[in-house]
């Protein structure tokens, strides 16, 4: 229990840090939700860093480097090391200066002025709110998973992701927007420490960096060193996930917090930096896992970094590294505050809650959706237990379907002649394609190929009475070659490529259904908008405003 000891007093730290950011807030709506917009350089980069770095960053991505290799750092961290700081200058700057100059707090709101739309705002709120609820799932089941392992299944899985749940709500419920920044820089802090720690001490336990990739090279293990389990159609499928970060509810409204617009150049600057020190030891770590526990389940996979934590540091360390996975984890606090800023600004003020019942009323309906959505998440991680890998359920619903909607971000930012009725054919796209993918993922369960059971005996005694691995050899004495990728079946045979299952997703000819969800909703924004009327000309002159009238915000 001393690891598990640790990371309790690393939760208490935590949730004081909540509520010294409440002494220190004000009672109005814009301070609960966006700190007063006043968050300076080094909060605003850590936290905008860190509510980005959720339990997909070092849990899910371990587990995925667990069983496809060193490619997995290609298929996000690259391209989010290039895509993701080029979003925050080109739409994260522009955002922030429309929300200074017209008091925009979410997406939603500056979506209904741009287009001059009501119902459709809605609907746009009810998706995003609908596919930001997998990403605050994914952190309750982190938290379980980390708290279970690292206690050795003294404290269960229900127990530990209860305890995350109700430390996470408790300082965003009391700290708002300023808790959430303080404990994310904290946190942010706390695990790019983890991720040099955790790879000099579990390499040094285990040989040594250059023997460890040695001996997985001579292994069966040898083709997690490559990109081969990746198919090339896959591999390109993910350049598009980035573009979801700034369609992402909580990075949006993040980038309306900061003081100046100045802001956001250091944050371009390191980010890519910030992004190599968690993403490159999470995906060695985990191609390191998969060479000393062979087999493991996928909803297991989950925690090998904790495995390998507990099974080569002593329980001190364990415990100290085990809070840094910890502060990655429970970086979905920001998700939920998101999700509690759009409930409050896009449905219970704009449809006239403010104005009947207060500011103050604004604040503790904010606070009551907290509480609702932390229960609500809770329920449903405790049926994904074990049946879910956390790097998959957030590509095939969260990063698909907010990266499928940046076609309707940067229409409404860049493009003049863009219409409500492009924003709305594009939003229904996105939705068909979430609900697509959800439907096909059910029904191919049964039919995914799956690898053949061979689980290698677990130990044999050595002459000197310690426990050593058992080799993987057949007979003759020589090594089985690497397993050959498993080749995806037809959903359905007679659309012969259209829809395949692989051992993990549906594809789309082999495509991650991330590409035409994408491709799709920029082409049905584009030919909606040019077939139905624009916005009206004071609209336009608004957001676009002639040369001689424009003003450099900030």
């Amino acid at each position: 229990m001393i690891p598990a000891i640790v990371v309790f007093i690393y939760l208490a730290i935590v949730l004081y840090i909540g509520i010294f950011a409440f002494r220190k807030s004000a009672s109005s709506g814009e301070d609960f939700f966006l700190a007063s917009r006043k968050l300076g350089p080094a909060v605003f980069l850590l936290s905008l860093f860190g509510t980005n770095m959720t339990a997909v960053a070092i849990l899910g991505s371990s587990g995925f480097a667990y069983r496809n290799g060193v490619g997995v750092f290609g298929l996000m961290a690259s391209s989010s090391g290039i895509i993701i700081p080029l979003t925050l200058f080109f739409i994260g700057t522009r955002l922030w200066a429309l929300g200074k100059k017209h008091g925009y707090m979410t997406q939603v709101q500056y979506l209904r002025d741009r287009w001059e739309m009501r119902g459709i705002g809605t609907f746009i709120f009810a998706l995003t709110a609908a596919m930001l609820l997998p990403y605050i799932i994914i952190g309750v089941m982190g938290g379980g998973t980390t708290l279970e392992t690292i206690s050795g299944g003294v404290v269960p899985y229900a127990v530990g992701g209860a305890i995350v749940a109700i430390v996470v709500m408790s300082y965003v419920f009391f700290g708002g927007m300023r808790g959430t920044a303080w404990v994310n820089a904290f946190q942010t802090v706390l695990f790019l420490c983890f991720g040099a720690i955790a790879f000099t001490l579990i390499a040094r336990s285990l040989g040594g960096f250059p023997q460890i990739m040695g001996d997985i090279a001579d292994s069966p293990k040898g083709y997690l060193l490559s990109r081969e389990r990746i198919p090339p159609e896959e591999f390109f499928s993910y350049m598009f996930i980035p573009l979801s970060s700034i369609m992402f509810p909580h990075i949006a409204i993040m980038c309306l917090t900061a003081e100046k617009i100045a802001h956001f150049k250091k944050t371009v600057i390191f980010y890519p930096i910030c992004i190599l020190l968690i993403w490159l030891p999470s995906v060695y770590l985990g191609v390191v896992a998969a060479s000393q526990y062979p087999n493991l389940d996928p909803g297991e996979a989950n925690n090998v970094i904790i495995r390998l934590l507990a099974d080569n540091t002593n329980v001190l360390i364990a415990g100290i590294l085990g809070a840094g996975v910890m502060a990655c984890v429970m970086a979905s606090d920001s998700q939920i505050l998101a999700l509690s800023t759009m409930f409050t600004e896009d449905l219970f003020s704009y449809y006239g809650g403010r104005q009947k019942f207060g500011a103050k009323a604004e604040v503790w309906a904010g606070r009551a959706f907290i509480i609702a959505i932390g229960v609500v998440s809770y329920i449903i991680a405790l049926q994904l237990k074990d049946k879910a890998n956390i790097f998959e359920l957030a590509i095939r619903f969260a990063f698909s379907g907010f990266a499928a909607l940046s076609p309707v971000m940067l229409a409404a930012l860049f493009w003049k002649r863009s219409t409500k009725w492009g924003a709305l054919a594009a939003s229904v796209w996105v939705l068909f394609g979430v609900l697509g993918t959800w439907y096909l993922t059910a029904i191919s369960d049964d039919m995914a190929p799956k690898p053949p059971v061979a689980r290698r005996p677990q130990v044999a005694q050595a002459g000197g009475g310690a426990i050593v691995p058992i080799a993987d050899t057949v007979p003759g004495g020589k090594r089985p070659g690497p397993p050959k990728p498993l080749k995806p079946v037809q959903i359905y045979p007679a659309l012969g490529n259209l829809f395949l299952r692989g051992p993990a997703n549906v594809t789309v000819y082999g495509f991650l259904p991330v590409l035409p969800m994408v491709l799709g909703s920029a082409l049905l924004m584009i030919l909606f908008s040019l077939a139905t009327p624009p916005p009206s000309t004071a609209t336009i002159n608004k957001f676009f405003p002639p040369k001689e009238d424009r003003t450099v915000a900030g």
